[in-house]
Order: structure tokens, then sequence, then C-alpha cells
């Protein structure tokens, strides 16, 4: 198995699934669409790709409770292969990004606070109430 890192800008696109393993780890599992956007003869072109990511441990919790659809994030992990054999005997493979570092990205993060009503406006609509985040005491990206 080899390692390469990553990083990936976009989107969740379902809340995120927490699940503790028969060793009593916290796994938390999502997916990211991220869009890419190119000029082609002078025309703009969107393509988008789609992204399992796997959190581990103290991380998949203090994510799973922030964390949900829609929202804009930066993984920063590495790719991993891992294969099993179903039940009907098949053997499967996936690719998957385990996170070394979740973050919410504030670009494209005013859709959000919008679709929760908590955009400004008249003020007749009270913000939605807000999930603490839990802050790390060092940078996870310091290194980028």
């Amino acid at each position: 198995m080899s390692n390469a890192d990553i990083t990936v800008t976009g989107n969740l696109t379902a809340d995120p699934e927490l699940k503790y393993v028969a060793a009593g780890h916290a796994r938390l599992s999502f997916s990211v669409a991220s869009n890419k956007r190119f000029q082609v003869n002078g025309e703009w072109q969107e393509e988008t790709s789609f992204f399992n990511v796997v959190a581990w441990r103290g991380m998949a919790e203090q994510s799973a409770s922030v964390l949900e659809k829609g929202m804009p994030v930066v993984i920063k992990g590495r790719l991993e292969q891992r294969s099993w054999e179903t039940t009907e005997g098949e053997k499967r493979s996936t690719v998957e990004i385990v996170a070394d570092a979740i973050a919410i990205s504030t670009y494209g993060i005013e859709s959000v606070v919008r679709r929760k009503g908590g955009g400004g406006g008249d003020g007749a609509k009270q913000p939605a109430p807000q999930k603490k985040a839990t802050v790390p005491d060092s940078d996870p990206f310091e290194e980028f």
C-alpha cells in the first residue's frame, strides 16, 4: 500500500456518518464534491469530482459534531487503498482520503449561513443555533 498526500476543497454531499469500530475507535465517513472550472474555446466549463473521506478517533468525534451537508471544507490527508471481500466472496477495493486535518472553508460559507437563516436581511429571521467547534491548540495547516 502506498500513500499520497492530498488537499481537497469542496462541499459535503451529505451529513457525515459516525460509527465505532470493534476496537472502540470512532470512524467518521463523508463525501466531498469538488468543482473544477476551466475555459474551452472561451466558454466556461465545470467538472465535479467526488471524494470519500475518513477521519478517525478524536478528529472523527469533534468533526461529527460540527460538519453537515453542504458545508464548505478543506481536507488535508493521504490517499489510501482499502480492500475487502463481500459476504458473497467478491473482492472489492476503494481509494479514500484518510484525513489528517479538516477545516471549514470561509470560501462559500455565506451560502451556508444564508441557508440557515442567519444572513442579514431585514432582521426578521433569527440565526439558526450554531454548533460549537473545538479549536485545536495548534494550526493544523501550518505546514503548508
